[in-house]
C-alpha cells in the first residue's frame, strides 16, 4: 500500500507535514488548493479514516499513524476560529490528469 504526505499551510503561516498510509488523500485534497478551514478538517480526516480502514482490510489492524495524524489535524484547526489552508505538496504526486474533481477547492 503506498504511502504519502502532503504538506499544508495553515492561516498562521505555520507550514506542516502530514502522512496518510494511502494515496487516497488524492481524492479528498488537491496540491495548490486552499480550503476553508472546516472543509479540510472534514476532507482530511474522512480521507485518513478511510486510509486506515484500507490498512485494516489488507493488514487485519488500524493504522495508528493515520489516526494519530487526524488527532494532530484535529488539534491544530482548533487554534483557529476561521481562515484557509493550503495544501502545497503532496507526494508523492499524481500526473494532472488523474486528480478527481472532488479534490478541488476554492482557490484564494
Amino acid at each position: 500500500m503506498p504511502e504519502m504526505t502532503f504538506h499544508v499551510r495553515w492561516p498562521d503561516g505555520v507550514e506542516e507535514r502530514c502522512y496518510s498510509p494511502s494515496l487516497v488523500m488524492h481524492d479528498y485534497l488537491a496540491e495548490g488548493e486552499s480550503y476553508p478551514i472546516e472543509d479540510f478538517v472534514g476532507r482530511s480526516t474522512e480521507a485518513l479514516r478511510l486510509a486506515s480502514e484500507r490498512v485494516r482490510a489488507k493488514f487485519g489492524f488500524a493504522c495508528t499513524s493515520a489516526l494519530q495524524q487526524e488527532s494532530e489535524i484535529l488539534a491544530a484547526a482548533a487554534r483557529f476560529d476561521g481562515g484557509r489552508v493550503r495544501v502545497l505538496a503532496m507526494d508523492p504526486p499524481l500526473p494532472p490528469a488523474s486528480v478527481p474533481a472532488s479534490a478541488q477547492g476554492a482557490r484564494a
